[in-house]
């Protein structure tokens, strides 16, 4: 399966790059250590969720969202470095987003934390361009054969977030129970957001 393609290999990289560098002192690893768990446990998709689901309630939100995401965004405070920049895509139903950085790993800190492992490997990030629809399936999305799939690419200038669609039977959710809904994959665009009910069986 594709999310696991990879992970061992750059597990073990950037495990090994970690130690050389703190034994040249050219790093501190408590520090690096409270950077990784304030974007892991304090941000995660937290922030992001949160945004698409202001843009679920509010209309007049999701058209600033769309128009001007930097600023939209910036307006619940979700900013810092990665995330200068940003531009959101919508999904309907007859297109589906996915988001993708082919050069390296850029990815919008701010509202996503940190990259998955496998959004920064090169099965991911060669195979999603050139075959984007056997990708989203190895990931569980079966999409009509109708529907376009666009690929976003991420780089130093500009991150994308995918704002997905809002599930059925969500009518009088408020948006504490809709931003559950909302997984960091669904904002990358390789899986559909939850439906009411599967919040407990979404894997980390």
């Amino acid at each position: 399966m594709l999310t696991s393609l990879g992970e061992v290999d750059i597990g073990v990289r950037v495990k090994a790059l970690e130690e050389l560098l703190a034994r040249k002192g050219l790093i501190d690893p408590t520090a690096l250590d409270a950077v990784v768990d304030f974007y892991e446990t304090k941000v995660g998709p937290r922030n992001g969720a949160r945004v698409v689901a202001r843009a679920w309630v509010d209309p007049a939100y999701k058209q600033r969202l769309l128009s001007d995401a930097t600023a939209a965004i910036a307006e619940l405070r979700y900013t810092g470095a990665q995330g200068e920049h940003m531009v959101v895509a919508e999904n309907t139903e007859a297109v589906h987003n996915i988001v993708v950085c082919t050069l390296c790993s850029c990815y919008p800190w701010p509202v996503l934390g940190l990259p998955p492992v496998w959004y920064k490997s090169m099965p991911y990030r060669s195979r999603v361009v050139r075959d984007p629809r056997g990708v989203l399936e190895e990931f569980g999305t079966h999409l009509p054969e109708t529907t376009e799939i666009r690929v976003w690419d991420s780089n130093s200038e500009i991150r994308y977030m995918v704002l997905p669609r809002r599930p059925a039977g969500t009518e009088g959710m408020d948006e504490e129970a809709l931003a559950a809904l909302v997984t960091r994959d669904s904002m990358i665009g390789v899986r559909e957001a939850l439906a009411p009910g599967d919040v407990a069986g979404e894997a980390a």
